[in-house]
């Protein structure tokens, strides 16, 4: 079995914000491969199902992203599924929007959920996939930013990608990692370029 983890917030009122990306896209996975319901289970929200001839469960951890760990730890525990087998999706400032790269390790880079992940695992050998949101432009702003919604204007590219994440989970629950990151650029290639406010349009500031 692999743990395929989403990372966010619980509250409604934040259900649209650049930092529940993660919950988005297992939402999406799950919506694409007929998972069961969610339900409730080790302090989050679980769904089970099949991709690529193996079993997956995904995991929301309702505990706020700062404490994101524990409940991906109590779910680890209980499976016995070692880190190698744990794929958590959440949000990467340093990423253009839309943009996805796939890793093992690392360090958290101030992400509070991967934080409490690394410390609740006792590793960061787990595997990340790492959605783009784009920075803001200033440290001053990235707080603002990462709780903030989605503007209209992103929704195209927002739908092409996880729309993309969903199509490709096959080849990322097979470990062909590499060939997941090339298929998702390849469906998103042609989405539209969002622009972040303050900055001039093709000048991100962050790595494609």
């Amino acid at each position: 079995m692999q743990l395929w983890v989403g990372l966010g917030n619980p509250e409604t009122s934040m259900s649209h914000n650049r930092h529940n990306i993660g919950f988005m896209a297992v939402d999406s996975i799950a919506a694409r491969h007929g998972f069961s319901p969610w339900r409730k289970r080790f302090r989050g929200e679980i769904a089970e199902g099949r991709i690529g001839g193996g079993k997956v469960l995904l995991l929301k951890p309702m505990t706020y992203m700062n404490a994101s760990g524990d409940s991906i730890r109590e779910a680890a525990t209980f499976y016995k599924i070692p880190p190698d087998a744990i794929t958590v999706f959440h949000d990467e400032l340093d990423l253009a929007p839309g943009k996805v790269r796939i890793k093992k390790g690392g360090g958290a880079a101030g992400h509070n959920g991967l934080r409490s992940t690394d410390r609740q695992l006792g590793t960061q050998d787990y595997w990340r996939v790492r959605l783009g949101i784009g920075h803001p432009g200033s440290k001053e702003r990235v707080h603002g930013w990462v709780l903030g919604d989605f503007a209209k204007a992103d929704q195209p590219w927002l739908e092409d990608l996880l729309d993309a994440v969903a199509d490709t989970a096959p080849l990322l629950a097979e470990r062909r990692r590499e060939d997941c990151m090339t298929r998702i650029a390849l469906l998103t290639a042609n989405s539209p370029k969002p622009i972040i406010p303050g900055q001039k349009a093709g000048a991100t500031g962050v790595k494609d």
